[in-house]
């Protein structure tokens, strides 16, 4: 690779000539494409709720779900600003839905999932099937199905959403439609899936679909906690995640989502991780407890419903005060499919 000092006029004329033929030297440029660490743009932020609560409300008033399509504010990192991103790779936003509304019916390649912040009784509906909604809950989307959102309760509804909109965005199949109606007509009774897929049991004559996507599209939170709750009875402690779970297809134990983890994790009173790194950049979702998140040199502090990123590669540990449950979602599907991913452990 040529040093950092001037170019020779005879190397710089070759460059001129080659660009012509649309080439150029890769020896210039090697090393800022074949890094020796990752070197993600996002940056570690918090966004604390109570903070912006009162902005997620005021949009109601500006804007309807149904003129919006989807009334959201974009969790927009500071390293990657007018992206829309919030790590190097994936989409966060915070969304509203008041009582009576509804967000009308679309599908698109991207694949969502919905983390509820605040609020109970507010729905989902996938290919005709809904998911009434409480904190804690867990409500996949997958990618090119039909899903509305309406809100029969009488409080407003907000809730985190999660897509790979950067990653389908980068292989340039980003495919997108609005359906006939608002609202899809009712094909299966609320608790159809669940209670097909999700009690460790599957209907007999079942054919796993050919997407690799849950046939389970909600994860009740009240069954989350349940089952952290029964491990750390057996106090099997990580020492750098406390107790974590992943949430999974039960047709195939892999990911919920092919293309972004899902994981809800306890920290017990007092906890005081070890350092950890992984590949993929992290946005988590704090449903109980306060704590904080040291990232580097930086401290987040966080406490219920606050949400936070820590950045690919990023050294961090979590500090839990209280017990704690952490929300999180990251690309590492994506990568352990490639063998790109990652993790290092302590001091290693």
């Amino acid at each position: 690779m040529s040093g950092g000092g001037a170019i020779p006029a005879e190397r710089q004329a070759f460059y001129d000539r080659i660009a012509t033929r649309n080439m150029a030297p890769l020896w210039e440029v090697f090393h800022s494409l074949v890094r020796r660490e990752p070197t993600p743009a996002a940056r570690p932020v918090v966004w604390h709720y109570d903070e912006i609560r009162d902005d997620i409300l005021e949009s109601g008033g500006l804007i309807s779900a149904m003129e919006a399509e989807r009334r959201v504010l974009v969790l927009e990192n500071p390293g990657l600003a007018g992206t829309s991103m919030a790590t190097d790779t994936l989409y966060a936003g915070m969304q509203l839905i008041l009582p009576g509304e509804i967000a009308p019916a679309h599908r698109h390649t991207q694949s969502a999932l919905r983390f509820v912040v605040e609020g109970e009784g507010a729905y989902t509906a996938v290919e005709g099937e809904r998911a009434y909604m409480a904190p804690g809950d867990f409500v996949i989307t997958p990618t090119w199905c039909w899903h509305d959102h309406g809100n029969e309760a009488a409080e407003p509804m907000i809730w985190l959403d999660g897509l790979d909109i950067p990653i389908v965005g980068l292989f340039k199949t980003t495919f997108a439609e609005g359906h006939e109606d608002d609202a899809q007509g009712e094909a299966r009774p609320a608790g159809d899936s669940l209670a097909r897929y999700g009690t460790g049991l599957l209907p007999v004559d079942h054919e796993p679909a050919s997407r690799p996507v849950s046939p389970v599209f909600h994860y009740p939170y009240a069954r989350t906690r349940e089952a952290l709750a029964q491990m750390a009875r057996a106090e099997d402690w990580d020492a750098c995640h406390g107790l974590k779970l992943a949430y999974v297809n039960p047709e195939t134990g892999g990911p919920a989502i092919a293309t972004m983890g899902t994981y809800m994790q306890l920290l017990p009173a007092g906890f005081v991780g070890q350092d950890y790194q992984a590949t993929d950049g992290q946005i988590f979702s704090v449903v109980e407890g306060r704590g904080r998140t040291r990232i580097g040199d930086e401290v987040l502090s966080w406490g219920p419903r606050d949400t936070f990123v820590v950045p690919a590669w990023a050294r961090h540990a979590h500090e839990a005060v209280d017990e704690a449950v952490l929300f999180s979602f990251s690309d590492r599907p994506v990568q352990r499919a490639l063998g790109l991913w990652r993790e290092r452990r302590g001091n290693a």
